[in-house]
């Protein structure tokens, strides 16, 4: 009759194993690490560590202010308008976004004339198609302003 093979595996250590790891680390990783020692060079000669350990050792006190803050009516009213902010630059087109920051920079850091245009100049534009357009969209802008400001819907209404 034949006999069994004994298989026996040796006992794995996972400590050993992690031991074998950690002490090539340096050596296989060494460029990742110099990088990780200058940041943390740089965050410890700026302070932030001293500014962690002491927010850390407070974290009771440090909640329990930025609760009271954020209960206050204009933490809430600051977040509402966010959300709405949020909602409306979520709503608009980004190519369409992009060409009205682009049009408003421009215009901005355009070299501003000394002396205002006169208005025989302002009318002559009145010819020009994109001057009319904009004048129509600023309208109809100060309008449903205008018409978004006098309705009951005011913050004291609410």
């Amino acid at each position: 009759m034949a006999r069994p093979i004994l298989f026996e595996l040796p006992p794995r250590d996972p400590r050993a194993e992690l031991q074998s790891r950690l002490a090539d680390a340096p050596a296989e990783h060494a460029e990742a690490l110099l990088a990780a020692y200058e940041v943390l060079q740089g965050l410890h000669d700026r302070g932030v560590f001293d500014l962690l350990r002491g927010a850390l050792g407070s974290s009771d006190r440090l909640i329990e202010i930025l609760v009271e803050e954020a209960k206050s009516p204009d933490a809430i009213r600051a977040l509402r308008n966010f959300l709405i902010l949020t909602k409306l630059f979520g709503s608009m087109d980004s190519d369409r976004l992009r060409g009205i920051t682009g049009v408003i920079t421009d215009t901005l850091l355009r070299p501003q004339e000394t002396e205002p245009p006169s208005m025989w100049a302002i009318f002559r534009r009145l010819w020009n198609k994109d001057f009319r357009r904009g004048v129509a969209i600023g309208q109809d802008f100060l309008e449903k302003i205008g018409r978004a400001l006098s309705s009951k819907s005011g913050p004291e209404n609410r």
